[in-house]
């Protein structure tokens, strides 16, 4: 086992910070004293990390998910990369050139939107989902009651549950019908002086079969209560591939008042929340206090302005990647393996991201020895694909065409050869 200094001494870490290397190369010697690498690939592995300027990796997403949430959700277009890096610096976000006063904030991302969903008399944007439908519990009714079907009070990631959301701002739940039938009438007898909203949630991560009922939108917006409706994924028009995704063009058109959404999921975009719906009511939340801690910084207002206005997205895409031409990739990248245990082999995708559970996307990809699973996670680039059936799985449907060289050399690299 060589010693800190030792290592630290070698020139190829000359360049480095000495105490920024010295955790680093500390931490490789733990690596090796559980194994995990030689003691001669220390200086090499602690140089490696340190060339990685910052924590967060840029990875080849082969897991046949296309808005996988542990991955960043969607990844975004060339176009809002670009307008990303074009507002890093000074920017006009709210200033009117022209004028030189004080402009609207984020003018053109919320132009953009209303553009996109001309059902919506005006539009708002947040931090993210939750906290546009935070935003509305908090506006509409905190001290009084939110009526919401039992069977859509839902958990999703890491634990995140919405009724703890809900309540949390200050609001009570008026739970109504059962887990999985509910009525127009269930609705109508939960209304009262104290009701708030209406809020019919999408499930997004699960879907029902069986004897199972719910009210649709229409029915709803007929009731004497405001009604919001969360669609999740934030689709803004119908997809003949999602069609029983709601979006939120026909969800304003069938009467809700309120639509809230993410913009990092079928959308395409960056992390942000979409408020659509009537005027009065998003000028209202525009103005709530809460609005101020909520609001987005101006990288996701140049990002979702230029996804919002941009050709298809790398979600679009990878939602629709012909599944022969996927076959004709992975037989390019199996004959760059060689003799390796390698097989091309057809696949299933998902949309992930709370998008669409039911959808099953075709695909193909390759299959190689489950082993080397960890060596491409910790390779550079980082491959991500998925074990099944002790196989590893590498679905190319999000991965780049012009990515394929390196998901070949990494493979090779994984296997030692």
């Amino acid at each position: 086992m060589p010693r800190t200094d030792t290592v630290l001494d070698d020139p190829r870490l000359a360049g480095f910070a000495r105490d920024r290397a010295r955790v680093v190369v500390r931490e490789e010697l733990d690596r090796v004293r559980r194994g995990e690498i030689g003691a001669g690939d220390v200086v090499e592995a602690a140089e490696r990390r340190l060339r990685r300027a910052h924590s967060m990796r840029a990875v080849l997403n082969a897991t046949g998910v296309v808005l996988h949430t542990n991955l960043g959700r969607a990844a975004l277009s060339a176009e809002a990369v670009g307008a990303i890096a074009g507002a890093a610096g000074y920017t006009d976000v709210e200033l009117d050139l022209e004028t030189g006063r004080r402009a609207r904030r984020g003018r053109g991302a919320l132009d953009a939107l209303a553009r996109r969903v001309p059902a919506a008399e005006r539009v708002h944007l947040l931090n993210n989902g939750a906290a546009a439908l935070v935003l509305v519990a908090t506006g509409l009714a905190a001290g009084r009651e939110i009526v919401v079907s039992r069977g859509e009070l839902v958990e999703i990631g890491d634990g995140f549950r919405l009724p703890d959301l809900l309540v949390s701002t200050g609001a009570r739940l008026r739970e109504v019908g059962t887990t999985n039938r509910t009525s127009l009438e269930d609705y109508r007898a939960a209304l009262g002086p104290q009701t708030g909203f209406i809020l019919k949630v999408h499930p997004s991560n699960f879907f029902q079969r069986g004897f199972v009922s719910a009210v649709p939108t229409d029915k709803l917006a007929a009731l004497d209560s405001p009604l919001v409706v969360d669609i999740g994924s934030g689709l803004l028009g119908p997809d003949p591939l999602l069609p029983d995704e709601p979006d939120a063009a026909t969800v304003l058109r069938d009467g809700a008042d309120l639509v809230t959404a993410s913009g990092d999921k079928l959308l395409g975009g960056p992390q942000a929340g979409l408020l659509l719906g009537r005027a009065d009511l998003v000028e209202a939340l525009r103005r709530h206090p809460l609005a101020r801690a909520l609001r987005v910084d101006k990288l996701t207002l140049a990002a979702l302005e230029a996804t919002l206005l941009g050709p298809d997205t790398p979600t679009w895409r990878g939602l629709r990647a012909d599944v022969a031409q996927l076959r004709r990739r992975a037989e390019a990248i199996r004959q760059e393996l060689g003799d390796l245990d390698a097989e091309v082999v057809d696949c299933v995708a998902v949309v992930g991201g709370g998008g669409a559970p039911a959808v099953e996307l075709a695909s193909a990809g390759l299959a190689l020895p489950a082993v080397l699973a960890q060596p491409l996670r910790l390779g550079e680039p980082p491959v991500l694909g998925r074990v099944e059936r002790d196989r590893l799985l590498l679905d190319l449907r999000c991965v780049p065409e012009a990515e394929d060289k390196a998901v070949a050399a990494a493979v090779l690299r994984a296997a030692g050869r």
